[in-house]
C-alpha cells in the first residue's frame, strides 16, 4: 500500500497488519575494524524487528556522526555512505514505532549534547511511564529541583528521546553516572545501546522484557538484540545482558554494574514470532521452540487430515512440528513471493481485490482434494486467515483446519509490540468457535498457554504473557498516560516535513540548525 510520505510499503492485505516489534539495536566497539559496515550487517540481520527507519552513529574518538533515514537498511545506506563513517565504535538501529509516529524526526539513533561531549542512543522496547518522564524533561519545576540551576525545557516526541534527554541533563555527572541515576526511574521495556565519543554502553530493564546479548570479536565487542546479528558479523556469543545490568566498554575493557535487581519477565512472543528462528534466547533455540510448539499443538488439537502446510515463513517451524507430532505428511501448499517485501507499488483496484495473492499463491496440484491443516503463528484481526481459507477452498481444498501456535491474543502490549487495538483483536470478545466461523475454517485450535510456556523451556514466572493473559509484569498508568502519540501533542521541536528523500547526517562539530535531536546539517539525496 502507498504511504503518505511517497515511499513504498506493503501489507499482506490492505489495512491488515500483524504484530510488529518496536526495534532492533546493535552496538560495536572494535578499534581497527570497519565498524560502520559491521553495524550495517548487524542491522541487516535485525531488519525483521523494524522496517520503518534505520540509522547508524559512528565515533572517531573526537566526534560522532549519525546517518539515519526512513526506509529499510538497504535503502538508507549506500556503500559510499559507509565508507565515510569512520571510527572505532558505532551504534545502529532499525525502528518500528510504538511511541512517537513513523517520521524522520523519530528515527534513531537519537543524538544529544552532554556536558562533556555528545550522546547517540538506540532503544528497543517501550516505556510505560512516559507521561511522568515527560514532566521531568519538560522544564516544569520539580519538588526537589536545585534552585541554583535554571530549568531548561527539552521537548521530545518519543520515549527514546526522553531517555537521551535525561541522560544528558545533569552537567555534573558523567554519562555512566547519569545512567546509574536515570535507569531506575524508567518503567517498562528498554534494551539500550548507546555511546559517547569513546565508550560503548548497553543496558537492559530489570525485567529483561526485550532481548539483548553480548558478543566477542577478535578485536572488540558487540551488543545486539539477537544472537543472529552476532553470527552475521562473526562475533561469538558471550552471554545475555542481564536484566538491570549496565555494561561499559572502552579502551580499558568491559565492566559491569547493576542499577536494579533482576526480576526476569522475558517476552514469550519472541519465541512464537518476533525473533529470527536462528536466534537463541535464554539458551533456547527459537527454531526448536517453534517446532516444539507445533508438536504440542498436534497433541492438544489433533485432526484427521491429509497434509500439513505452513503459512510461510513464520508458520513453517510449527508446521514441521505439527507434522512430526501428528504423523500427517508435511507439504508446501503456499508459495511466497519473497520479493514483494515492503516495496511493491500500491495495487490497482483489480489487483487489490485479489488481496493476499500478491504475497501468497496456492499450489493447486498439491492441495486440490486434500484435507489441510494450515499452521500459523497467531491471529490478530483475522483478515489474513479469512483470505487464506477462502483462497485454499477456491484452489480445491476439501477441508481447511487452522492451527495456531500461540494462545488467542486478547490484550495489547505496552512493552514494545504494536498489536492491533483491543477492539480490533478478533479473539477479544469472540469465542474460539465464533472466530472459526469468522474466518470460514472447518476447525480452529490454538496451543494452550501451558503448552506455549513449556515449548520455551523457561520457568513460567520468568516470562511475560500479558498479550495472552492480561497480566502485566510492570504496572501501567491510567489510560491517559498511554498511547503511541502521547508526546507529539506536547512537542515544540522544529520538524522537517520530509518526503522520504532526506537523510540526516549529524556531526558534533557542526552548528545546530534546528533539526531534531541536535542534528547539525542535512544531506539531501538526488
Amino acid at each position: 500500500m502507498g504511504r503518505g510520505d511517497g515511499r513504498l510499503s506493503h501489507d499482506l492485505l490492505p489495512g491488515e497488519k500483524g504484530p510488529q516489534d518496536a526495534c532492533g539495536v546493535f552496538g560495536v566497539w572494535a578499534p581497527g575494524e570497519e565498524v560502520a559496515k559491521l553495524a550495517y550487517f548487524g542491522l541487516y540481520a535485525l531488519q525483521h524487528r523494524g522496517q520503518e527507519s534505520a540509522g547508524i552513529a559512528v565515533s572517531t574518538g573526537s566526534s560522532i556522526v549519525v546517518l539515519k533515514d526512513m526506509g529499510l537498511v538497504s535503502q538508507v545506506f549506500k556503500e559510499s555512505d559507509l565508507e565515510t563513517l569512520r571510527g572505532h565504535l558505532a551504534v545502529g538501529h532499525t525502528r518500528y514505532s510504538t511511541t512517537g509516529g513513523s517520521t524522520w524526526a523519530n528515527a534513531q539513533p537519537t543524538f544529544r549534547s552532554t556536558a562533556d561531549g555528545h550522546l547517540a542512543l538506540a532503544h528497543n522496547g517501550n516505556l510505560t511511564n512516559t507521561a511522568e518522564l515527560a514532566r521531568v524533561v519538560s522544564g516544569l519545576p520539580q519538588p526537589d529541583a536545585d534552585p541554583r540551576r535554571p530549568e531548561t525545557a527539552i521537548s521530545a516526541t518519543n520515549d527514546t528521546d526522553l531517555i537521551a534527554a535525561m541522560l544528558a541533563s545533569d552537567p555534573d555527572l558523567s554519562l555512566e553516572e547519569a545512567a546509574a541515576r536515570v535507569f531506575p526511574q524508567l518503567r517498562g521495556a528498554y534494551s539500550l545501546v548507546f555511546m559517547d565519543e569513546t565508550t560503548l554502553y548497553a543496558a537492559r530493564d530489570p525485567q529483561g522484557i526485550r532481548p539483548l546479548v553480548l558478543g566477542r570479536l577478535d578485536r572488540g565487542w558487540v551488543v545486539a538484540s539477537e544472537t543472529a546479528a552476532l553470527d552475521i558479523v562473526g562475533a561469538s556469543l558471550v552471554r545475555e545482558v542481564e536484566p538491570g545490568e549496565l555494561l561499559v566498554i572502552d579502551e580499558h575493557g568491559l565492566r559491569s554494574s547493576r542499577f536494579a535487581p533482576a526480576e526476569p519477565k522475558g517476552c514469550v512472543f519472541e519465541y512464537v514470532y518476533l525473533a529470527r528462528p536462528d536466534t537463541r534466547i535464554a539458551g533456547r533455540s527459537v527454531h526448536a521452540a517453534r517446532v516444539a510448539l507445533g508438536k504440542q499443538l498436534a497433541k492438544e488439537a489433533p485432526v484427521e487430515a491429509d497434509l500439513v502446510i505452513p503459512v510461510p515463513e513464520s508458520g513453517t517451524p510449527a508446521a514441521i512440528g505439527y507434522a512430526q507430532g501428528s504423523g500427517i505428511p508435511y507439504g508446501v501448499g503456499l508459495v511466497k513471493n519473497s520479493y514483494v517485501g515492503r516495496t511493491f507499488i500500491q495495487p490497482s483496484q483489480t489487483i487489490r481485490q485479489l488481496g493476499i495473492r500478491l504475497k501468497l499463491n496456492p499450489l493447486r496440484e498439491v492441495i486440490a482434494g486434500q484435507r489441510l491443516v494450515v499452521v500459523d503463528d497467531s491471529i490478530v484481526r483475522g483478515n489474513t486467515q479469512r483470505a487464506l481459507v477462502r483462497m485454499l477452498r477456491e484452489a480445491g481444498a476439501a477441508e481447511v483446519h487452522v492451527r495456531i501456535s500461540s494462545p488467542p491474543v486478547k490484550w495489547p502490549c505496552f512493552y514494545g509490540i504494536d498489536f492491533a487495538s483491543p477492539a480490533e483483536l478478533v479473539a477479544n470478545g469472540l469465542s474460539i468457535d465464533e472466530v472459526r466461523q469468522s474466518i470460514g475454517a472447518d476447525s480452529l485450535a490454538y496451543v494452550s498457554l501451558e503448552g506455549m510456556i513449556a515449548a520455551s523451556e523457561q520457568a513460567p514466572e520468568r516470562l511475560c504473557t500479558a498479550c495472552f493473559t492480561g497480566e502485566y509484569p510492570v504496572p501501567l498508568p491510567e489510560e491517559s498516560g498511554l498511547g503511541k502519540h502521547l508526546l507529539e501533542g506536547l512537542a515544540s521541536r522544529v520538524r522537517r516535513d520530509g518526503d522520504g528523500s532526506t537523510a540526516a547526517r549529524t556531526d558534533v562539530e557542526g552548528v545546530p540548525v534546528g533539526l531534531p535531536g541536535g542534528a547539525a546539517d542535512a544531506l539531501t539525496r538526488p
